[in-house]
């Protein structure tokens, strides 16, 4: 079936799936922490952050075996990853913003930055990577989430600085 659509295709269908949907399903992870906080980059936002640099990765990877396969020019994949890390921080960047001297949304955009690299890695086939990321950035939004909240009432009153989110 790999012919269906468009094609000889490197990436069998399986696999596209598979990727594909692991993508999506660990955005909805990093989003759950979000949308539980009621930020507005929630499940959905994260979802589709992973699942199109998923799909971005997957592309360059096809590219790259159709033109290396063509004898054409070599090209080099990981650019794709360059291009995708310079869109992800703008968006990031659109997430951060200053409101009377506290800063806001900077654990959003590096969630959102997480999402991106684990499509990623979840684009190129790279499931062990995506898992073990996804696990650890788990701890960091909920775990530690948790126990900043417990050593809060041991802070002094206005000896804190800026809550980042």
């Amino acid at each position: 079936m790999d012919g269906f659509l468009g094609g000889a295709n490197a990436i069998p269908w399986g696999d596209l799936i598979w990727r594909l949907g692991l993508a999506a399903a660990f955005g909805l992870v990093l989003g759950l922490d979000r949308e539980a906080r009621g930020k507005s980059a929630g499940i959905r936002t994260h979802m589709l952050v992973a699942l199109s640099s998923a799909t971005t990765m997957l592309i360059a990877l096809e590219l790259y075996e159709e033109l290396a396969g063509a004898g054409k020019s070599t090209p080099d994949p990981t650019r794709v990853i360059q291009g995708l890390a310079q869109a992800i921080g703008f968006i990031c960047a659109g997430v951060i913003f200053v409101a009377r001297g506290n800063v806001h949304g900077l654990t959003t955009a590096a969630s959102l930055w997480m999402a991106s690299s684990v499509g990623m890695a979840a684009g190129a086939g790279m499931q062990r990577i995506a898992i073990t990321a996804v696990v650890f950035a788990i701890v960091v939004l909920t775990v530690l989430w948790f126990l900043t909240r417990w050593l809060e009432p041991a802070r002094k009153p206005g000896a804190g600085g800026d809550r980042a989110d």
